[in-house]
């Protein structure tokens, strides 16, 4: 009799490129040998009214999986993107952004509570701070629309994955180029290990 393909990936994770370190450390770390991560681009942070149609085409081609789930909150669609998922009978990680589920979401809304004029970093957007941020907003070709985007926010709030200084040294300066406090919480990879356990075990 043949023996099942147990090397197959039998759950596909359709993530936002922003979390792609981050979802490959968490498989990596449980042994979740059945779970492949694919990213669209994380330049969708920018144009979040596209998230849904990338989802959507990505979900379309997704082949031969026992499961699919999504690595986004809602990320600025309206909903949009569950309207999708519906379509497709498929979940996403809890949360509207990944924010909340990097600190869990009551933590987070005690935070948006304390200050909501609040601008939050991660890793990934300290590391690619210039390339999302300051170029994505076109601060660097218009510098004078920095009051614009920045000017209603009191802090930055670092909400960092892992304990590194150089990257922590990058957040402040960032908070510092657009003239705000800053402050650091240490949060992990939050509900996003659980999460991705959970749905490997269930596939």
């Amino acid at each position: 009799m043949a023996q099942p393909d147990t090397a197959r990936p039998s759950v596909l994770v359709i993530g936002c490129g922003a979390l792609a370190r981050e979802l490959l450390d968490v498989v990596a770390m449980n042994a979740l040998s059945n779970i492949r991560v694919e990213c669209l681009p994380a330049i969708l942070h920018n144009r979040p009214e596209k998230i849904p149609a990338a989802v959507r085409s990505r979900l379309e081609a997704a082949g031969d999986y026992d499961r699919v789930y999504v690595a986004y909150g809602d990320c600025g669609t309206g909903g949009m993107l569950d309207r999708v998922l519906d379509e497709f009978g498929v979940e996403r990680l809890p949360g509207a952004h990944c924010y909340q589920f990097y600190s869990g979401i009551e933590t987070f809304d005690a935070m948006h509570d304390e200050e909501p004029a609040t601008f939050y970093l991660t890793d990934y957007l300290t590391r690619h701070f210039d390339r999302l941020v300051w170029q994505g907003l076109g601060l660097d070709r218009h510098p004078e629309l920095l009051g614009d985007y920045f000017g209603n926010y009191e802090r930055v709030v670092y909400l960092a994955q892992t304990d590194d200084p150089l990257l922590t040294a990058a957040a402040r300066a960032s908070a510092n180029r657009i003239g705000l406090r800053f402050e650091r919480r240490l949060v992990g990879y939050g509900e996003m290990g659980p999460e991705l356990v959970k749905i490997g075990a269930r596939a």
